[in-house]
């Protein structure tokens, strides 16, 4: 008979659209839950990521009872992507600390131009219109978040936060390329144990290096990150690993853009965060050039009509 763990895998791979929503809508409060936590960057990073390692270890049990062992070397793989995560992390949490959670989720998912961008820099793939017509979208996007264009820019520093935020798409952007060659045949739970091992201690090393650990944050603040840990690192991970494979390119893209949205949206109302005119039309600008390199309107037509197609580049992160 099957298990609760094989019916529950089953119920979200029947269900990719949900699951895919849920996952993003997880992941899109792990921006606010860190500021309620009150914690700092490292902190959070090795807390976050720590906390989630005793339920992902008994997922990835689960998974290699379900479709065998990971081989060396991609465990090895997603041990690098795990660094990476780390410094996308660092530096994401240093932005919502500057610019707030909502616009820092913002500039986090620029890693879908940055990705295709640097496959056209570094390995001269040939770039779409789409993306050659979004590039100058998405950077003025970005520099009306910065507050170069105006006196009264939302956050302590939203500058400085755009250019932590831009630094974590890239690093995002890197994990994303080697957690996908360390996964494959099905296996979700097993790369990010791997990835969110390393990432813990490289938060570790850099906090314990730079001063910005704190090893007792008090019990307020672990609650929180218990909660991101849960919500984001094993729930909203998994929702989304498990749905990318079963959807089409264009739903996904679509799907996926709610975390952004949510978090900007939560933010407001929970954090009190409130971006200036200005600085919501960079996020519309930045939101808009995503949809319109991943999601084509003629590929979402027809994956709303039920049609698939190949694999969507991942939007969201965090």
């Amino acid at each position: 008979m099957p298990s609760e763990a094989d019916e529950l895998y089953a119920a979200l791979a029947a269900r990719p659209r949900t699951s895919a929503v849920a996952g993003a809508t997880f992941i899109a409060f792990s921006g606010i839950f860190f500021r309620l936590s009150g914690t700092t960057p490292s902190t959070a990073t090795v807390y976050r990521t720590g906390i989630a390692l005793p339920f992902l270890w008994i997922l990835r049990r689960y998974e290699e009872r379900r479709v065998g062992p990971r081989t060396r070397h991609a465990r090895m793989i997603a041990a690098v992507a795990g660094f990476f995560f780390a410094l996308d992390l660092l530096l994401w949490m240093h932005a919502v600390v500057e610019v707030g959670a909502g616009l820092a989720t913002v500039l986090a998912n620029l890693q879908v131009v940055i990705v295709a961008t640097a496959g056209w820099a570094l390995l001269g793939e040939r770039p779409s219109g789409r993306l050659l017509a979004a590039i100058p979208v998405v950077i003025a996007g970005a520099a009306c978040i910065s507050g170069v264009l105006e006196t009264s820019a939302y956050g302590a520093n939203p500058l400085l936060g755009v250019v932590f935020g831009l630094a974590a798409a890239t690093a995002y952007s890197a994990y994303l390329l080697l957690i996908r060659r360390g996964s494959g045949g099905g296996r979700v739970f097993g790369p990010l144990l791997d990835a969110s091992a390393v990432c813990a201690v490289t938060g570790l090393v850099v906090g314990t290096a730079t001063g910005d650990f704190v090893l007792m944050p008090g019990l307020p603040a672990l609650g929180w990150l218990l909660v991101v840990a849960l919500t984001s690192q094993v729930a909203g991970y998994g929702m989304i690993n498990v749905s990318l494979p079963r959807l089409p390119a264009a739903l996904t893209s679509l799907l996926l853009l709610v975390q952004p949205i949510v978090t900007v949206v939560a933010a407001a109302v929970i954090l009190g965060e409130a971006p200036s005119p200005l600085q919501l039309a960079g996020v519309a600008l930045i939101l808009g050039g995503l949809l319109f390199v991943t999601a084509p309107t003629g590929r979402v037509r027809a994956a709303v009509a039920g049609r698939t197609g190949e694999t969507a580049p991942s939007i969201g992160g965090e």
